[in-house]
């Protein structure tokens, strides 16, 4: 964990060793060169006297010695004590410091809203958290297993150790607050349970629930759940259309997230793109002539869509409408100037 106060504590502790090292060093040399001890006998000296165990002399002590014993004694007094003091805060804070960081995690959590919680960090959770973050949409991750746990939490990925069937976790993972639940557990029976749960905690989440069979879909819409996907149904499907229609396919995927922010296709509110209070078409706003971008799709307040719509398709409060073109091109459609104030 690349925190700075357990780094300085470490230094603390490395600075002790030394310091330790460094006693051990001066009294077996000392007893070695003013007593005329062995080597071993003066680290057994050294030893007993640092450690201040009491064991008796190896041999009677002269003057020079015995002044000796008596720094040697007080040097270790005050370093022994600084290197038990630091190891102990060390231990105790390392445990406080995980709280501490849960605690503030947990404050940032409450305080998110509209975000997305994603149960289960597997390969279907994983990918959809990479989407998302590439896209800048604020999640939280319900995980129980402590390694994949910790992961995250080397990673800052916002995160609530426990299961997700258990309304108290979800609970803190804000799902009262939040705009969408992806249930990506491996089991069909768990992400009906959760499914059920929060439909019931948040009847405005929409929920987006995997299956691995297709058996599982009908009851997952059933129990709440506003798209089930099944991967292995996907995964066939894509594999048989790159037999079919390969170049067709490919350039599908390209217009997708192809590498960091590189954005082909954008849904785009019509609310954000100019004000509502006159409805204007899709040829008002000429966004082909000031953004680049062109419209292939529209999706209307009731959420019915329509491929390639017409020019003079009224884009009503609610709807929305699907754009393609290049990653500046969206950029420039995503930037904050008014469509509005160009026409």
């Amino acid at each position: 964990m690349n925190n700075p106060l357990i780094k300085l504590f470490r230094s603390k502790i490395y600075t002790a060793i030394i310091l330790l090292i460094f006693l051990l060093c001066i009294g077996v040399i000392g007893y070695r060169v003013i007593s005329e001890l062995s080597w071993i006998d003066s680290f057994y000296m050294t030893v007993i006297t640092i450690t201040t165990v009491g064991f008796g002399e190896v041999q009677p002590l002269g003057v020079p010695a015995k002044i000796f014993t008596i720094f040697l004694i007080l040097a270790s007094v005050v370093i022994v004590g600084y290197a038990i003091s630091i190891i102990t805060e060390y231990i105790l804070s390392r445990n406080n410091f995980e709280d501490i960081k849960q605690r503030k995690m947990q404050k940032e959590i409450d305080a998110m809203s509209n975000h997305i919680i994603i149960c289960g960090f597997g390969r279907n959770g994983k990918q959809a958290a990479k989407k998302l973050s590439d896209y800048g949409k604020p999640f939280v991750i319900i995980e129980r297993n402590k390694e994949i746990v910790e992961r995250l939490q080397e990673d800052d990925i916002p995160y609530v150790f426990g299961n997700a069937n258990e309304d108290e976790t979800l609970l803190e993972a804000g799902i009262q607050s939040a705009s969408t639940l992806i249930c990506a557990l491996p089991s069909d029976a768990d992400n009906l349970f959760v499914v059920l749960s929060a439909r019931q905690i948040n009847s405005q989440l929409t929920i987006i629930s995997r299956a691995s069979q297709e058996t599982s879909y009908n009851k997952l819409k059933l129990a709440g759940a506003n798209n089930v996907i099944l991967p292995d149904k996907i995964g066939g499907d894509h594999m048989a259309s790159l037999v079919v229609i390969p170049d067709l396919v490919e350039f599908i995927d390209n217009l997708g997230i192809v590498g960091e922010r590189n954005i082909n296709v954008e849904e785009v509110k019509v609310e954000q793109l100019y004000d509502v209070t006159k409805v204007r078409t899709i040829r008002d706003l000429d966004l082909r002539k000031k953004t680049g971008c062109t419209v292939i799709g529209f999706k209307d307040d009731k959420g019915e869509y329509l491929v390639n719509p017409e020019a003079d398709t009224k884009l009503v409060v609610g709807s929305k409408i699907i754009v393609l073109g290049r990653p500046e091109q969206i950029e420039r459609l995503n930037s904050k100037y008014n469509i509005e104030q160009d026409a």
